[in-house]
């Protein structure tokens, strides 16, 4: 079995980055520009503008001057544009027949070199609806994914929110939208990732033809990420109805680290899947919860071990015992063998299954490429298969740790509530 597709990199002559990841197996291909930008680059009053920028290239280019011009264009191809933007990076991709890929990274192109950044009231009309979803009628935040990075990350960039507050997205000009492109939308800061039933040198042809005008610009470079919590940080934040929104989050290890293996081990030890021990146990078999779930976050130089979840106001002092109790016991407690079997399999199918997924190619070996260069798959699968169950204990006792814990509460919890809540964060060990 070919766990290593071809990779191949040109650089073109203003600094463009141009790979391609051959997977012959496939009949559609992925066409995909990272560019380094977003939400840690920005100063607090800079904090939003990559997500506005990011909405504006959609307003029309030279050549398609309107949102209905440059969407059609991808759609008469058979795709869509999408684009996000992320802490890390910003990117732009579209799926396409391989024989449709030029006529795509015209498209591309054009949003590229040539914006044209109109109707800034519209998106920031859209924008601002978009950040209303975040707060209530008090303009109080009740997003708790970044309420628990804020108190995470403190007044580091990382702990900003993508989209920025409202106050920053009021008063934008397309002066600062222009700006902010002309910073970060240079050639030496992006990378295209083509991946698919594809040939590198017909890729690296259509790429100088379509994306000759990009500027260079230059290479940014964020601050690095601050240490970690001195823990452990909570937070409430009043909000009607009858459930509570849960986020938790701990440090975790980045994908360079030595340990990051035992570290995703850890993950899946906690969740992945129904029969793994955050379903099972708090919701199948306790009914703590309808939907609860883990996740990792990673970043350039940094990682966060994330556990959401939302379950009624009551209940939450208790569910957050439960929690805590559960990843307090993966500290001591040995995965035992067939477990472990268990972890290495379902991340080997994953594993597999990427290189039947051209996004996901494209995201590994272009987005990740922004900051360093992607382990070969086969070295990931082999790094899985040394992981021992007392890695994963010794990652638990690196990760999962009251010092490292940050935990955002949004709902109508009573007193009562939030004094029993106060003392299962305050007790745990």
């Amino acid at each position: 079995m070919n766990l290593a597709p071809a990779v191949e990199t040109t650089v073109l002559d203003h600094g463009l980055r141009v790979t391609t990841v051959a997977l012959p197996h496939l009949h559609t291909a992925t066409v995909a520009a990272f560019i380094k930008v977003g939400s840690r680059f920005e100063s607090p009053d800079a904090n939003g503008l990559s997500h506005f920028t990011e909405h504006m290239l959609f307003r029309g280019t030279e050549r398609y001057p309107t949102s209905l011009a440059v969407n059609t264009a991808i759609e008469r191809l058979g795709s869509t544009l999408h684009a996000e933007t992320g802490r890390d990076y910003t990117l732009f991709s579209m799926g396409f027949e391989p024989a449709c890929i030029g006529a795509g990274l015209e498209v591309l192109g054009e949003l590229l070199a040539r914006p044209r950044f109109g109707d800034i009231e519209l998106e920031r009309a859209l924008v601002l609806e978009e950040i209303n979803e975040d707060y209530d009628e008090d303009d109080v935040e009740i997003n708790a994914d970044d309420i628990a990075r804020g108190l995470m990350f403190g007044d580091h960039a990382l702990g900003q929110r993508i989209i920025g507050p409202r106050g920053n997205v009021e008063r934008f000009t397309e002066a600062d939208v222009r700006g902010h492109f002309a910073r970060f939308y240079g050639a030496r800061n992006m990378i295209l990732c083509v991946a698919g039933p594809v040939e590198h040198d017909a890729v690296v042809e259509l790429a100088r033809r379509h994306l000759a005008d990009l500027p260079p610009g230059a290479a940014a470079e964020p601050a690095p990420a601050p240490p970690g919590p001195d823990g452990p940080r909570w937070k409430h934040v009043r909000d009607s109805g009858a459930q509570t929104t849960l986020a938790m989050l701990f440090r975790g290890v980045p994908e360079l680290d030595p340990g990051y293996h035992a570290f995703v081990g850890l993950l899946r030890a906690l969740d992945d899947g129904m029969s793994t021990r955050l379903h099972y146990q708090l919701a199948d078999q306790k009914g703590l919860a309808y939907s609860i779930g883990a996740g990792i976050e990673p970043l350039a130089d940094a990682a966060l071990f994330e556990i959401t979840s939302a379950t009624a106001n009551a209940k939450l002092p208790t569910l957050v015992a439960e929690i805590l109790a559960l990843v307090g016991g993966l500290r001591a407690q040995r995965i035992d063998d067939d477990e472990l079997t268990k972890i290495r399999t379902r991340y080997r199918y994953e594993t597999l299954a990427s290189l039947d997924d051209p996004a996901a190619m494209a995201g590994w070996f272009g987005g990740t490429a922004l900051y360093y260069p992607p382990p070969p798959l086969a070295e990931r699968l082999a790094a899985m298969a040394r992981v021992t169950a007392d890695d994963i204990v010794e990652s638990a006792r690196r990760v999962l740790t009251p010092d490292g814990l940050v935990l955002a509460a949004v709902g109508a919890l009573s007193k009562a509530r939030i004094g029993e809540l106060r003392e299962v964060v305050a007790t745990w060990r």
